[in-house]
């Protein structure tokens, strides 16, 4: 007689459940535009949405605790002249969020900690260099400041948003449009899905293919995607990654462990209303007294639901085993170090005692160029046919210096020459 062994695993028994009416956000007007990224971007101060919006694109941002009916009033971020596609928020700065749109920019916003009267319109900085719509957006996991983005002109590019210059430029790597972005923990390779149905893992400091589709999967998974796209959400601390299917209703997760058959089914959360997008908190963001490992807010055409997901434990106290030291606030590497070839493990930050989040901090973007304005209107190049450079502060300085002294060289002549000719016109008199 056998004996069925169950499979040992603390996360065997997670939950998820909605939160109670008066903890939604109604009243939105979620974006319509056929794009499929998640819509939505969340972190332990803010909620991210875009929305639908006349003349441009937009979206709005409203602090976690206010929840129930949002005004129609309620100002919005606004800036692209062309509905936005993708929002993502900085990892290492609560107050900034990345936004990118069909009018080929990505703009970087800072957002500050109470609620403004007006509309934002002005970004911090404006990052021109796709020559098409910008539809995914992806923040460094541990450099300050390092932003990716991906085009329909099939070019990824990495931004410093500190300087607003463009760092790397990888061309020539996709041959259809690009899908998805994904970075490592480290931030020293990402991977890209295309529509070509390639995956490929770049080292983007040496602008090379690691490796492209490989030959077997560890594991094979069937899913029902007739409903739509599916969005994966990958919480390395707990290695559960959530498909959340774009139309569909529901929520499956799976755990992932080192030994065959390395993917295992754990369960579906399962509601009425269909998904238009998703939102996942960091781990930082989560209510450890509760045993919460994981908060979703799903978007549906005029609200946003939050689910929480938890694991059932009877003790009160914090579950070390639940909750292992998680990425922080902190960059673990300036943007210069990362891109000469330094990597470093993000730092590390215990929610033992809860996570509180830190103060406004203000955004600095320090120019290198004194000709760094925007470019006159008219149709977009791409940045291979744009200048290769921009002249120095301190190259403009010394030809205006050089100017000056040949200024004042061409006076004296012209003064000696008067002179000259004054003499000789009273000399023949």
């Amino acid at each position: 007689m056998s004996r069925r062994v169950v499979r040992q695993s603390k996360f065997r028994h997670v939950f998820g459940q909605p939160v109670k009416a008066d903890q939604m956000y109604e009243d939105i007007r979620v974006s319509k535009v056929t794009w499929d990224s998640s819509f939505c971007a969340v972190n332990p101060k803010f909620l991210a949405i875009i929305v639908e919006s006349g003349g441009g694109g937009a979206f709005i941002v409203l602090p976690l605790a206010k929840t129930g009916r949002v005004d129609k009033n309620h100002p919005l971020v606004t800036g692209h002249t062309a509905p936005v596609l993708d929002i993502d928020w900085c990892p290492h700065n609560d107050n900034v969020i990345a936004s990118a749109s069909e009018d080929t920019t990505v703009m970087v916003w800072q957002i500050p900690d109470y609620v403004p009267v007006r509309s934002i319109t002005e970004p911090v900085v404006t990052l021109e260099g796709h020559s098409k719509r910008v539809g995914i957006i992806s923040w460094h996991p541990t450099a300050r400041n390092v932003l990716l983005s991906a085009g329909c002109d099939n070019l990824v590019i990495l931004w410093n948003v500190g300087t607003g210059e463009m760092l790397l430029a990888l061309e020539d790597m996709h041959t259809d449009l690009i899908y998805n972005v994904g970075w490592n923990r480290n931030g020293s390779l990402l991977v890209t899905t295309c529509k070509d149905k390639k995956v490929r893992v770049i080292d983007p400091r040496k602008q090379q293919i690691v490796a492209s589709n490989f030959e077997e999967p560890i594991a094979l998974q069937e899913m029902d995607t007739s409903n739509g796209v599916l969005l994966p959400f990958y919480d390395a601390d707990s290695s559960i990654v959530y498909l959340c299917g774009k139309g569909d209703s529901s929520i499956r997760y799976f755990e992932i462990t080192d030994e065959a058959p390395y993917v295992h089914y754990l369960n579906t959360y399962s509601s009425k209303e269909p998904q238009r997008g998703m939102g996942f908190m960091p781990k930082r963001g989560l209510d450890v007294s509760k045993c919460e490992i994981a908060r979703f807010f799903k978007l549906h055409e005029r609200k946003c639901e939050p689910i929480v997901m938890t694991v059932p434990r009877k003790s009160d106290l914090f579950q070390d085993d639940l909750y292992p030291d998680t990425p922080g606030p902190e960059p673990a590497l300036e943007a210069d170090e990362w891109l000469s070839g330094k990597d470093a493990e993000p730092i590390l930050i215990s929610l033992r005692d809860g996570y509180v989040p830190v103060k406004n901090r203000e955004l600095k973007v320090v120019k290198k160029n004194i000709l760094d304005n925007r470019p006159p209107p008219g149709p977009r190049r791409s940045h291979s046919n744009a200048d290769i450079s921009s002249p120095t502060l301190e190259e403009v300085l010394e030809e205006i210096r050089a100017l000056k002294e040949m200024v004042q060289v061409q006076e004296k002549r012209i003064s000696d020459l008067e002179h000259k000719l004054c003499q000789f016109t009273n000399g023949t008199d």
